[in-house]
C-alpha cells in the first residue's frame, strides 16, 4: 500500500527547487574530493606539515567518505532525507570552517576526516530525494542534471583550487579552499529547511530499523578495502595487503548477518533482495564500479603528466582537461532526457565514446611536441567527455529506476559505494603504471600517460561489455511509469 499510495500523490511543485538546493550541497562535497590536491604544497608551507599529513588531508577524506555511504543512505531512509540531509550539511559547513582554521597539521587532518564522514552521509541524500521526488521521464532528466553535477564537480576541482589559491596568495590562499564552503553551504541550510518536505512520523523505534551489527561489519569491510588503496602512495597496498583478506572475511560476515536480518523479518542496513530480485540494479552497480575504476584514475596521471613531464602550473593542468568536462556537461543533460527513449542502449554509446577517445590521446601524446600536446589531446578528451556524461547519469537512473522509493538511500549509498571502490582501485592501478613506466624508461612521460590510459581502456572495455550484455538481456528496458513502480516493489512487501 505505501507503494500505492506514494505513486498516486501529486508530484511536489518545489520538487526542481529542492533538487537545484541538494545539488548545490553535493556539488561542494564532490569538489572537495579533488580541489585540495593544487593546495597541498601551500599546506605543506603554511603549517610546516609533513608529507605524511599532507597526504593524509586527500586520502583521508576519501577513505571516511566512502566508508559512511551506505550507513548514510540507511539512516536517511530511517529517519527521513530532510532530516539526514539538513543534519550532514551542517556537520560538513562546520567541518570547512575547521579545516580552513587548523593551526596545526593534526587538526587539520581531523577536519578532513570528519569532513569526509559528514560529505558520506549528504551524498546519497541526493539520489534518495531524486528517487522520492521525481518519476518515469522526470526522473531521468533530474538525474541527467545530477550527472552534470558530478561531471563538473569532478574536473573544476584542479581549476578552482588553482584559481583561488592564486586570488588569496600562497601563505593562506589553502585556507579558502575550505571556507569557500561556508557561505555557500549556509545558504543552502536555509533554502533547504523551507524547500525539501519532510518525512512522515515513523512509529517503529529507531533502533529496530537501524543494523548496527551490519554497520559495523560492512564499514569494517569497506575500511579494509579502502585503507590500503588510498594510501597507496605512501607504500600502504605493501604494508597493508593483510588487510585485503580481512576485507573478503568482514563481507561474508556481513552477507550472512544481512540474510539473518531478512529471515528474522527485521530492518537490514542492506537488503541484499536488491541485488537479486530488483532488475537491473546489480548490472547497473557492476557497471558504474567497473566504469569508475577506469574513469576515476585518469585525473591524477593527467596531472602527474602535465605538471611532472611538460612542467604545467597546476592551474594549466586543470585548464587542460577541461574538454572532458565541458563535453561531459552538456552530454549528461542531454543524455537525462533521452534515457527514457534509448534506455541501455545510451549507456553503450556512451562507455564507447570514452574508451576511443582516451585510446586516441594514448596513440597521439608520444608522436606530438610537447608544446602542442594541449591542442592535440583537446579533441579527443572533447569526444571522451561527450561519452562520460552518457555514462554516469543513465547508468544511474537505470540502476535505481526500480528500487522501492523507501529503500532508495541505502540502494543509492551501496552505487556510490561501488564507485569510491572502483575510484581507489583505478586510482592506485593507473598510478602504479604511471610510476613504473616513468621509472624504467627514463622519465618517458608521454608512454607512461600511453600505457595509463590502455590501462583505462581495458577496464572501459569490461564495463562496456556488461552493458552490451545487459542490452541485449533486456532489449526494450525504458524507465518505469508509475504504475509499473508499485509491481516492482512487491518482492520487498
Amino acid at each position: 500500500m505505501e507503494g500505492v499510495a506514494s505513486e498516486a500523490a501529486e508530484p511536489d511543485p518545489r520538487r526542481w527547487r529542492s533538487l537545484a538546493v541538494t545539488l548545490a550541497a553535493g556539488f561542494m562535497s564532490l569538489l572537495d574530493v579533488s580541489i585540495v590536491n593544487v593546495a597541498l604544497p601551500s599546506i605543506q608551507r603554511g603549517l610546516e606539515a609533513s608529507e605524511a599529513g599532507v597526504q593524509w588531508v586527500v586520502s583521508g577524506y576519501a577513505l571516511t567518505f566512502g566508508l559512511v555511504l551506505v550507513s548514510g543512505g540507511r539512516l536517511g531512509d530511517a529517519l527521513g532525507r530532510r532530516r539526514m540531509f539538513l543534519v550532514a550539511l551542517t556537520a560538513f559547513v562546520v567541518t570547512s570552517a575547521t579545516a580552513g582554521a587548523a593551526t596545526s597539521e593534526l587538526m587539520l587532518v581531523a577536519a578532513r576526516l570528519a569532513q569526509g564522514v559528514a560529505a558520506g552521509l549528504l551524498t546519497p541524500q541526493n539520489t534518495g530525494l531524486i528517487q522520492e521526488l521525481f518519476h518515469g521521464a522526470e526522473r531521468g532528466r533530474a538525474f541527467g542534471i545530477f550527472g552534470t553535477t558530478v561531471a563538473i564537480s569532478t574536473a573544476l576541482g584542479p581549476i578552482l583550487g588553482g584559481l583561488i589559491i592564486a586570488a588569496f596568495g600562497v601563505e593562506n590562499g589553502w585556507r579558502w579552499v575550505f571556507y569557500v564552503n561556508v557561505p555557500i553551504g549556509v545558504l543552502a541550510l536555509v533554502l533547504a529547511a523551507r524547500l525539501l518536505p519532510r518525512a512522515p512520523r515513523q512509529a517503529v523505534p529507531l533502533r529496530s530499523r537501524l543494523d548496527i551489527t551490519g554497520i559495523v561489519l560492512l564499514g569494517s569491510a569497506v575500511l579494509a578495502v579502502l585503507l590500503p588503496l588510498v594510501r597507496f602512495e605512501q607504500d600502504g597496498l605493501r604494508r597493508l595487503w593483510w588487510l585485503l583478506p580481512l576485507a573478503v572475511g568482514f563481507g561474508y560476515a556481513f552477507v550472512r548477518w544481512e540474510r539473518r536480518v531478512l529471515k528474522r523479518r527485521g530492518s537490514p542496513l542492506l537488503d541484499l533482495r536488491l541485488f537479486t530480485r530488483t532488475p537491473g540494479y546489480a548490472t547497473g552497480a557492476a557497471i558504474a564500479t567497473v566504469y569508475f575504476s577506469g574513469f576515476a584514475g585518469i585525473w591524477l596521471v593527467f596531472a602527474l603528466f602535465f605538471q611532472n613531464g611538460l612542467g604545467y602550473t597546476p592551474l594549466q593542468s586543470g585548464l587542460a582537461v577541461t574538454p572532458f568536462a565541458l563535453g561531459a556537461a552538456v552530454s549528461a543533460t542531454l543524455a537525462g532526457r533521452l534515457v527514457d527513449r534509448w534506455g541501455r542502449r545510451l549507456t553503450v554509446a556512451g562507455l564507447s565514446l570514452v574508451a576511443a577517445g582516451l585510446a586516441l590521446v594514448a596513440l597521439i601524446v608520444p608522436h606530438v611536441p610537447a608544446s602542442a600536446t594541449g591542442y592535440a589531446t583537446a579533441g579527443p578528451l572533447l569526444a571522451a567527455g561527450v561519452g562520460g556524461g552518457m555514462v554516469i547519469s543513465p547508468n544511474t537512473t537505470l540502476t535505481l529506476d526500480r528500487v522501492p522509493t523507501r529503500m532508495a538511500g541505502a540502494a543509492g549509498g551501496a552505487l556510490q559505494t561501488g564507485q569510491r571502490l572502483g575510484t581507489a582501485v583505478g586510482v592506485a592501478a593507473l598510478a602504479s603504471v604511471f610510476h613504473a613506466v616513468v621509472n624504467d624508461d627514463g622519465g618517458n612521460y608521454p608512454l607512461a600517460l600511453s600505457f595509463a590510459l590502455l590501462c583505462s581502456v581495458v577496464l572501459l572495455l569490461v564495463a562496456l561489455t556488461l552493458a552490451i550484455l545487459d542490452a541485449h538481456r533486456h532489449p526494450h528496458r525504458h524507465l518505469t511509469v508509475r504504475s509499473r513502480d508499485v509491481t516492482e516493489a512487491r518482492p520487498f512487501e
